[in-house]
């Protein structure tokens, strides 16, 4: 039995998860005082963003989603401060971008760890030179890598079982 889905259902679907990920992302800074633990240190925006990278599969909603999570929860929530949000932006884009070309040319995994790290240096390279904050880093690079690693790990084998089936 052959299914198609007309071009509004998969729009519809798109929305819907659009949507609950800007949603997931207005809620974190609620849960992070309600459970007292800083949820932003776990790098929720790179988990939803590979999340809806896998939901979706279109690159160019993936691009939107870079700028419209950081946006609308600076917008609803007040997080990120400004000068985080001017620095996470690129970061998305640029790990997005890097994602989308490297995942076709090498491992998967490699790609979202190589991509998400990238990404990172881009955000700490333009806080230092914008902002020139006391405290550049404020979560531990090693918690950071791995969150990217689990991340990079779970991106990879979601695709690959897409890919065998």
């Amino acid at each position: 039995m052959n299914i198609t889905v007309s071009k509004t259902a998969l729009s519809l679907r798109v929305v819907v998860i659009d949507l609950f990920i800007l949603g997931m992302v207005c809620l974190i800074p609620s849960v992070s005082h309600a459970v007292a633990f800083p949820l932003y240190r776990l790098n929720p925006m790179l988990l939803c963003l590979l999340g809806s990278m896998l939901l979706v599969g279109n690159r160019a909603n993936a691009y939107v989603l870079a700028v419209l999570m950081p946006t609308v929860s600076m917008l609803v929530t007040g997080m990120p401060l400004f000068a985080n949000y001017v620095c996470m932006v690129p970061e998305l884009l640029v790990t997005v971008g890097l994602l989308t070309f490297m995942e076709r040319r090498t491992n998967v995994f490699m790609a979202a760890v190589v991509a998400a790290v990238v990404g990172k240096v881009v955000f700490y390279s333009l806080r230092a030179l914008l902002f020139a904050p006391a405290v550049l880093v404020g979560t531990s690079v090693w918690l950071q890598l791995a969150v990217i690693v689990v991340a990079a790990g779970l991106y990879w084998k979601v695709t690959s079982y897409e890919n065998e089936n």
